[in-house]
């Protein structure tokens, strides 16, 4: 079945351009234009990969991915943290809030199409992502060890 990915971002632009592009990539694409929106979004539709803006207003990207993360019925669902800030704290902070790889906006086609492959080839027959992706856009490399 086609994958269902829910692009979240409050970015009309960021929706339009990276949605074509998923589309393009054999995907369907639901959207979200914050927060709140996304974790509705994610209750009512479960997909298969969220990509999640970090910065928006109202309810944030980093929690409605702990949102997201809380509840059972979507607490499997890979989340890809799509920033426009590569700086290694925003990174940290996506990791500690629950997603599973970060890149950064604007991205090449490439790019986000592989990221979502990648992310969507290591999960489970139930759904949970079995290992951390690492990140080849952002130099980003999962979330720290202990």
């Amino acid at each position: 079945m086609t994958p269902l990915v829910l692009l979240v971002d409050d970015s009309e632009e960021v929706l339009e351009v990276h949605g074509e592009m998923l589309r393009d990539g054999g995907n369907r694409v639901a959207f979200a234009r914050d927060g709140q929106e996304a974790v509705a979004q994610a209750l009512a539709l479960r997909p298969d990969v969220i990509l999640m803006d970090l910065q928006m207003p109202g309810l944030d990207g980093w929690e409605a991915t702990r949102q997201i993360r809380a509840d059972l019925r979507t607490h499997h669902i890979p989340i890809i943290a799509l920033t426009s800030h590569g700086l290694r704290r925003y990174a940290d902070r996506s990791f500690a809030a629950g997603c599973t790889s970060f890149i950064e906006k604007p991205c090449r086609r490439t790019l986000l199409l592989d990221e979502v492959r990648r992310v969507l080839a290591r999960r489970s027959p139930f759904g949970a992502v079995v290992s951390p992706v690492r990140d080849h856009g952002s130099g980003a490399s999962g979330p720290p060890r202990r």
